[in-house]
């Protein structure tokens, strides 16, 4: 999307107030909520699936387990639960492959040898902390797309925020956004460190304003990652964006989302805050490392109707 130039003036960024109690009523309504059951359950898995973002964020990844990692991504779910469910043509498959920037190379060649046009993700600018030098974090975005990152997921400086330096953070995002090129910018907002739910409501507006197409709560590295009342801030911001500019910005939540039951929560949020022209890869993403594992087992239940064993549902 192309950056939408600041007012003058962003003191009316410091005016804005959330109102806390009634987040966390909305955040209870969400949670107490009865999940989909049976057939439904098992279309709403396979939707969350096309959502996933697969990621491996260790200091123990080797071109080895990045291989397997896209393997994985194209064959999310094993073929013959696909053909019992009569899905097994229609391509299903995750959104994206996660990793860090020097793991680019092994996730593109590994996905290009699959035959798989699934993008790959790279983190930036510094992840998790975002503390390294500007010019090192630029550089790092750059350098993740020369590889062939086709998204940038970058953390910003939590210290502008919490000092409410807005146009400093406008400014650098804005340049997040630049080195990104062609690439889609994806920005990390780690909710977990900004605190306050007003923080996060100011910070997701300035990160839209300067040209992010997706806000996303979490590093996953934090001590507090995605959470609803966290997700219902940032999705009004993203609702209040759209009809104050008509452009549609993606929300990705990430870290912690590890059970089924959990990804159907997290459509259900979404669907009920920013309706169903949302739910689609393009402005919509789920963060998560184990996420799956869990997703294929609920379909092996469904199907067959009992519990897989470990070695019935390997990595790849």
């Amino acid at each position: 999307m192309g950056i939408i130039a600041p007012e003058s003036d962003l003191s009316w960024i410091s005016k804005i107030q959330v109102n806390h109690p009634a987040v966390l009523r909305r955040a209870e309504q969400i949670q107490a909520r009865r999940t989909v059951k049976k057939e439904w359950q098992a279309a709403w898995l396979l939707k969350a699936v096309t959502f996933i973002d697969l990621t491996t964020l260790s200091g123990d990844d080797t071109s080895s387990n990045i291989q397997r990692l896209c393997y994985k991504a194209k064959y999310p779910i094993r073929e013959d639960l696909l053909k019992a469910l009569n899905m097994h043509d229609k391509g299903i498959t995750t959104a994206a492959v996660c990793v860090y920037p020097a793991r680019v190379c092994d996730a593109v060649k590994a996905l290009q040898a699959a035959g798989c046009a699934i993008p790959v993700a790279s983190v930036a600018t510094g992840f998790p902390a975002g503390q390294t030098h500007l010019k090192t974090r630029l550089e790092e975005i750059r350098l993740a797309v020369e590889d062939g990152a086709a998204e940038i997921d970058v953390v910003i400086n939590r210290s502008l925020v919490l000092t409410g330096r807005w146009e400093a953070l406008y400014d650098e995002i804005r340049q997040f956004r630049k080195a990104c090129g062609e690439a889609h910018l994806k920005t990390i907002l780690a909710t977990g460190e900004l605190g306050s739910l007003t923080n996060v409501y100011k910070a997701s507006m300035i990160a839209m304003m300067a040209g992010s197409d997706f806000i996303k709560t979490s590093t996953g590295k934090e001590t507090v990652n995605a959470t609803f009342p966290v997700a219902i801030v940032m999705l009004r911001a993203i609702r209040d964006f759209f009809w104050k500019t008509g452009n549609k910005i993606g929300f990705k939540p990430a870290g912690g989302i590890r059970s089924a039951k959990d990804s159907l929560a997290w459509l259900s949020l979404v669907k009920e805050e920013l309706g169903d022209e949302w739910l689609k890869p393009e402005l919509f993403r789920i963060g998560a490392s184990t996420l799956l594992s869990d997703i294929e087992r609920q379909i092996y239940h469904h199907v067959t109707g009992r519990y897989a064993a470990y070695h019935d549902l390997p990595m790849s």
